[in-house]
């Protein structure tokens, strides 16, 4: 006699269709339209992962470039890599320290934490006004971001799922970029499995697993880098219990930091 198992499956689907964003934009109204034009639901323990930028279109973060006045400091470090000065200024603004710094490349610890090239303020698929230079900073806290947007989905059609904020991340010692989670509500962003049992029954004893940050990182496949216009990853499948932990912890301590 033999036992059949249903075969475990996670689902992404891209919405299709998601118009452009703009300050005040009301992204649960977005989701909902979004997933009715696409004939989608959503159902509890489902998932939604959203581009940071339209996140950020929506909360207000673009910076039209013409307003702002590069420092004494900022314009030393433009020299340095060859940016803007005033792109600088913004990364300065939003920064701790700097990391590391040479022509072209500027790596910073951003204010919430996050060590990355240019503190995340990008000028792709930004628009401005006709004849201006603008960019876009980070949502001003990712969690929190993520929290209204799933309070405001739970009012409206009556579900709990998990809200996810992804960003592109460089890696130090790989090439490439990869989607991370910069903000995360209704699942736990860090997963603890320290003291499971393996297959062997053996006891877990360091293992803790980026769960928002995989979950990022498969949206992104379908959100692309470029021209793609899908902002938006509805996921279902996923297991998601566990205590809510925010995509803050998954900054790595200072303490515990060994590159530091």
């Amino acid at each position: 006699m033999t036992t059949s198992h249903a075969a475990p499956r996670l689902e992404l689907v891209a919405l299709p269709g998601v118009p452009e964003v703009g300050a005040g934009t009301d992204l649960a109204a977005l989701v909902v339209d979004g997933l009715a034009a696409a004939g989608l639901d959503l159902r509890d323990g489902d998932a939604l992962v959203l581009a940071q930028k339209i996140v950020s279109k929506a909360e207000g973060r673009r910076v039209a470039l013409d307003s702002v006045q590069p420092s004494p400091r900022a314009l030393e470090v433009a020299a340095a890599v060859r940016k803007d000065a005033r792109l600088v200024e913004l990364i300065l603004s939003e920064s701790r320290r700097i990391v590391r710094q040479r022509p072209d490349v500027l790596i910073v610890e951003h204010r919430l934490g996050f060590v990355m090239a240019n503190a995340g303020v990008d000028q792709s698929n930004v628009a401005g006004p006709a004849g201006s230079e603008v960019a876009l900073l980070l949502p001003q806290d990712p969690d929190a971001s993520a929290a209204r947007l799933r309070e405001a989905l739970a009012q409206r059609l009556g579900v709990r799922v998990a809200v996810i904020v992804n960003d592109s991340f460089g890696r130090p010692w790989r090439r490439g970029s990869v989607g991370v989670a910069i903000g995360c509500a209704g699942l736990p962003a860090l997963r603890d499995m320290r003291g499971l049992p393996d297959r062997q029954g053996r006891r877990l004893r360091v293992t803790e697993v980026a769960l928002a940050d995989e979950l990022a990182a498969a949206a992104s496949l379908l959100m692309g880098q470029a021209a793609e216009g899908l902002p938006i990853v509805r996921v279902r499948g996923a297991v998601l219990e566990g205590a809510e932990v925010g995509a803050a912890a998954l900054v790595r301590a200072a303490t515990q930091d060994l590159f530091r």
